[in-house]
């Protein structure tokens, strides 16, 4: 028996030394090649997981706490996918400036490919000929300010639905709301008027239905998959998402097949007896039947998948990241008082108490936009920009191959004290001041890139500052927010969640009290 023990520590070290070996050849192997190719510089790799081992649950601090120690630029391997990380202005527009036109590709994850029925996905297509048309059309027609303007009525409503529903909780000072629950039911109810002429309470009597497909998408598509990064996993759901995200997609299909049979006889009432007011999934059925497109050596023909697509990634795009962002920008007023108060001040000065802000009186509102803005920079609601590159090239002096995916870090980026005064600091003055009050959030200014940059920057930019500055007006000047009790000392607790799109730790709830007379504007 003793010796069976003794063979069997022999045989186990001898294992263990030829591993530890064969990991020791493999890093000088790649520590080589990466000298050779000049690549940047890069962690301890390990086989088969690469750099998964230094990765935490929110990506953006973990990419920062790694760019502290290896520089603005460095290499990394998720999995067996090479990866750069940029945490820098410099960098950032090497990549998404001076190299755009090499990284204008998304990664497409297991997931998104099959909700987004294949390579029918705008959001995440390849930069080429479907991709271009479809930004086009976004632009001028789908998203448009014309668009929007028709609409604005549907963002009015909501609004003022979310503030009567407030009115309603507030039960004269004594119950505390999730303002997220609540916030996420606006956007979606926004979002679903705008795109299907519903709200999520008239989608088949259940009030809950698209909400919880959008969080399940939502989850799904942020959700870390071994399938994707860990080729021996590759045909394999170790984790049963694939699973969840095919009933995730059945689901999705028999609802908006629903919908789009609805509005095709929509269609055909009009063509009897005259057009009412057309939503995006209306323009996206013209756009795939347009006999005028055939003319346009540009235009593509929209399939139904495309159609199906489409009004996915604006569900999900649309809906959390102006809820979690209203929802940031409140939990800072809260705890920043003085910055609240002179809000209040402008509102009130500007606008009166006798009637609620809407969308024409955002520009006579300064301050409130660079509380926007000042959000946007702490708390942006893409806190890594994601692309892929399409081809080899060489930045910073670096190589990149093709097929390397590129994680920009805006959250590391707008906390930079290279660029920001004080940057962990709340503070919307600094926007109003001039050498800061033109700095746009389009992308124009490589320190400051809450919606992107460049070519792929987020298409609904418009819409989103549309919802986001409105309902936060409305709020600050309808309520004030009481978090604890009496205790006016109370702060928020503002730590991070795990997401693709910042959520909180913990979502803000707090008993909203009306300091105005909300019931005769409302009614």
């Amino acid at each position: 028996m003793a010796d069976l023990i003794k063979n069997y520590m022999s045989i186990s070290s001898s294992l263990l030394l030829l591993l530890i070996t064969s990991i020791f050849l493999l890093q000088t192997l790649l520590s080589r090649r990466a000298r050779r190719e000049r690549l940047p510089p890069s962690p301890l790799r390990l086989p088969i997981i690469g750099h998964l081992h230094l990765l935490g649950p929110i990506l953006h601090q973990t990419f920062h706490k790694l760019s502290t120690n290896y520089g603005p630029l460095i290499h990394i391997y998720v999995g067996s996918v090479p990866c750069v990380i940029a945490s820098s202005v410099d960098m950032a527009k090497e990549f998404l400036k001076t190299h755009e036109l090499s990284f204008s590709s998304r990664p497409v994850s297991a997931a998104v490919h099959y909700l987004s029925f294949g390579s029918a996905d705008f959001f995440f297509a390849s930069y080429g000929p479907y991709w271009k048309f479809m930004k086009k059309v976004s632009m001028s027609q789908l998203l448009g300010g014309r668009t929007l303007e028709q609409l604005q009525h549907v963002r009015r409503e909501e609004i003022h639905q979310f503030l009567r529903t407030l009115l309603l909780k507030s039960n004269d000072g004594k119950d505390r709301v999730n303002v997220h629950a609540e916030l996420i039911r606006l956007t979606n109810n926004v979002i679903t008027r705008l795109t299907m002429n519903r709200r999520c309470s008239e989608l088949d009597n259940d009030a809950e239905q698209i909400r919880e497909l959008v969080e399940e998408v939502v989850e799904l598509t942020g959700k870390f998959n071994l399938s994707d990064f860990i080729w021996l996993c590759k045909y394999l759901d170790l984790q049963g998402i694939r699973k969840r995200f095919e009933v995730a997609r059945a689901k999705y299909d028999t609802m908006i097949e629903k919908i789009i049979k609805e509005h095709e006889e929509d269609k055909k009432k009009w063509m009897r007896g005259g057009e009412a007011a057309k939503d995006v999934l209306h323009n996206l059925l013209d756009l795939s039947g347009d006999n005028d497109n055939d003319n346009d050596a540009t235009a593509i023909k929209l399939s139904r998948e495309h159609i199906k697509a489409f009004i996915l990634d604006l569900l999900i795009a649309g809906t959390h990241t102006s809820a979690i962002t209203v929802e940031w920008a409140l939990a800072q007023l809260i705890n920043n008082g003085h910055v609240l108060e002179k809000a209040r001040e402008e509102i009130d000065e500007i606008i009166g108490k006798k009637r609620i802000v809407e969308e024409s009186d955002i520009p006579k509102l300064p301050y409130l936009q660079a509380i926007v803005k000042e959000t946007l920079r702490l708390h942006p609601a893409g806190p890594v920009v994601i692309r892929e590159s399409d081809e080899d090239c060489t930045v910073g002096g670096y190589h990149i191959p093709a097929k390397t995916r590129l994680f920009v870090n805006v959250w590391a980026i707008g906390r930079d004290p290279q660029h920001w005064e004080k940057p962990l600091e709340f503070n919307p003055d600094r926007f109003i001041d001039d050498r800061l009050s033109k700095v746009d959030v389009r992308g124009q200014h490589f320190h400051f890139l809450p919606f992107g940059s460049g070519r792929r920057g987020c298409t609904g930019t418009t819409l989103a500052l549309q919802v986001v500055q409105t309902t936060l007006a409305t709020l600050i000047q309808c309520f004030d927010f009481k978090i604890m009790g009496d205790d006016t000392n109370a702060k928020v607790d503002m730590k991070e969640g795990e997401g693709v799109t910042l959520p909180r730790a913990h979502p803000l709830n707090f008993t909203p009290v009306p300091r105005i007379h909300l019931l005769p504007i409302l009614n």
